[in-house]
């Protein structure tokens, strides 16, 4: 599908709207706790967006597009899971993540496990994380290539080059403040192309009516039979879905998406808020997809990729919107995925700063650096696994066709959850060892590499005719490993040290610490909320000029009208924060607080 230079236009601006984020906000990082957590500042609106957008990539508008397209609403169980997630964030957990008073989660499992736990996942996660980062952008360029006919390496590049030089400039905050434009653009857009689809097939009675009609009554029934999809999207997999969600939202890995907001009950609104708009999400982010099989089922099934169906999403907007908005469907696609990269690019440098500089200066007896020197630093690093991260997606595609991609996916998820079960149970059960985590994380990995390799059944005791008629699915996958990981962890408790040992008054210290609420004036200082307020209001009206200029695109009236709505939403929401914000000088903040 062709994108007209309108479109190129618009995607253009944007690009250069949020590099202009990072560079005013580069005065708010004067030291290293303010780049790589705001300094502990941030007011749930901004940091309840950030983690929102965080949470999704662009596989949300093509994989999880493609899923809604042949099961059709089974495919919301994925955000159900997230949905749920952030609700328990909301109830207690946001705020336990929150009073753990560390700026990496390695430094918060320090406390709970030690230095040789926390040794093992600092180093682990960098690389894991770069590996991640350059798989989206990887995919990211996949999908544009072949969609819209980019250059894969173009997309790549500059995409990669964008979230370089506002993350490395203006740290968190840059990345908050980025996070929350990109949300104020994707939330209201995608609700009009939902809107715009249900129009299209005349509201939901005729969806449902057009389902039947066509024949998918079955197939797209919220829960199928085994029969189906190779026995996915049964119960089985939908409470597998939603319990691996529930782990990976509920962990201290989880925990840097609220070390930026103030204190606990801060928290618990940025969760609450990230609960609402994911559910929302779930709901709306589904029907373009399912309206494109309905409708548009001939121009999906003409595209030359592997899963046309996960072109699907794009080809229900591009039919529908008018000129000009194409190019932001575009940018919202683009942002999925840039938002979840600058989160992880902070987070890493975190760790590289806070967790292993430290131990190599003392190893090395390297002469310690100032608050200046680590910032500084901070903004090099930044730049230096950017770029290695653009150019380990550069080699992923050169590999033609090699299915590296779909490689390094099913490692990611032979790896990532095993090492994040104990990182849950950790902060609810105390007598364990030390050891309690390491020994989770291989009895996972056990299971999972024994289910990964397919290792025959007939190993371990299983007929022959049994074991080569069976197949892993997800949900076996994921309870086995879970099972495992949990007993590694419990059979722990049989070792745990005396309620008086060392190791006990540390985990006991730890979490009376993570369950204390914080006083924001004694711990942090001085808030900056109107500042946040004013000058991400200001940004706010920039975008809204910016796409009320496509008025003048020759566009129907529906269009034109379609515009309109984008625009006055976005203006309306940017001018209730700049009145909010009123009478800012950067002063006085602490006294004047949005969350009061």
């Amino acid at each position: 599908m062709e994108v007209s230079n309108i479109e190129y236009l618009v995607i253009v601006g944007y690009l250069l709207l949020i590099i202009a984020v990072g560079f005013v906000f580069k005065r708010f990082s004067s030291n290293t706790d303010d780049y790589f957590k705001g300094g502990s500042k941030g007011t749930w609106w901004l940091v309840g967006s950030s983690a929102f957008m965080s949470a999704f990539s662009a596989w949300t508008f093509t994989g999880a597009a493609g899923i809604a397209y042949e099961s059709g609403f089974s495919a919301m169980f994925i955000f159900f899971g997230n949905v749920l997630g952030f609700f328990v964030n909301f109830l207690f957990m946001g705020p336990w993540l929150r009073q753990m008073r560390v700026t990496t989660f390695p430094e918060a499992i320090a406390g709970r496990f030690g230095e040789a736990t926390r040794d093992f996942y600092a180093y682990y996660e960098v690389p894991v994380r770069i590996l991640y980062s350059a798989m989206a952008l990887y995919g990211l360029g996949i999908f544009c290539s072949a969609v819209f006919g980019y250059d894969i390496n173009y997309v790549i590049v500059v995409c990669g080059i964008v979230v370089l030089l506002y993350s490395a400039t203006g740290g968190r905050w840059a990345v908050m403040a980025t996070d929350f434009l990109q949300g104020l653009i994707l939330v209201p857009l995608t609700l009009i192309v939902a809107w715009l689809c249900l129009d299209a097939l005349g509201g939901i009675e005729s969806l449902f009516q057009e389902i039947e009609a066509q024949g998918l009554t079955e197939q797209y029934s919220m829960v199928n039979s085994t029969t189906l999809f190779g026995g996915a999207y049964t119960w089985g997999w939908a409470s597998a879905m939603m319990a691996k969600q529930f782990i990976v939202f509920n962990s201290m890995n989880a925990a840097p998406r609220y070390f930026s907001v103030k204190d606990g009950r801060e928290a618990r609104k940025a969760a609450l808020l990230c609960t609402v708009l994911m559910l929302l999400g779930s709901v709306i982010w589904f029907l373009p997809p399912i309206t494109a099989r309905l409708l548009y089922p001939d121009i999906v099934s003409a595209f030359d990729i592997s899963k046309p169906a996960e072109a699907s999403y794009a080809v229900a907007s591009i039919s529908l919107l008018p000129i000009g908005l194409v190019g932001l469907i575009v940018v919202a696609i683009l942002s999925a995925t840039m938002s979840s990269m600058d989160t992880g690019l902070n987070t890493n440098v975190a760790i590289l700063i806070k967790d292993i500089y430290p131990k190599m200066s003392r190893l090395l007896r390297w002469e310690p650096k100032t608050e200046v020197e680590l910032l500084h630093s901070g903004r090099v690093l930044t730049w230096c696994m950017g770029v290695l991260i653009v150019l380990l997606a550069l080699y992923f595609a050169q590999q033609d066709g090699s299915g590296i991609f779909d490689i390094m996916l099913k490692v990611g998820t032979l790896l990532s959850m095993p090492i994040t079960i104990p990182l849950m149970l950790g902060m609810f059960i105390r007598q364990t060892p030390w050891w309690a985590a390491l020994l989770s994380i291989a009895c996972a990995l056990a299971f999972s590499s024994f289910a990964y390799f397919e290792v025959p059944l007939s190993y371990i005791g299983f007929s022959s005719q049994y074991s080569d008629s069976f197949e892993w699915s997800f949900q076996q996958q994921f309870f086995g490993v879970l099972g495992t990981g949990t007993f590694g962890f419990l059979i722990s408790i049989l070792f745990a040290p005396s309620p008086q040992s060392s190791h006990r008054q540390m985990v006991d210290s730890f979490l009376t610490k993570m369950k204390t609420p914080i006083d924001f004036e004694q711990e942090v200082g001085q808030g900056n909320d109107l500042s946040q307020l004013t000058l991400i209001g200001r940004f706010g009206l920039a975008v809204t000029a910016f796409i009320g200029l496509m008025l003048l695109i020759p566009n129907p009236l529906e269009g034109r009208i379609t515009i309109l709505i984008l625009a006055l939403t976005i203006g309306f929401i940017s001018t209730l924060m700049l009145r909010a914000g009123r009478g800012s000088d950067g002063k006085g903040d602490a006294q004047a607080r949005i969350s009061q």
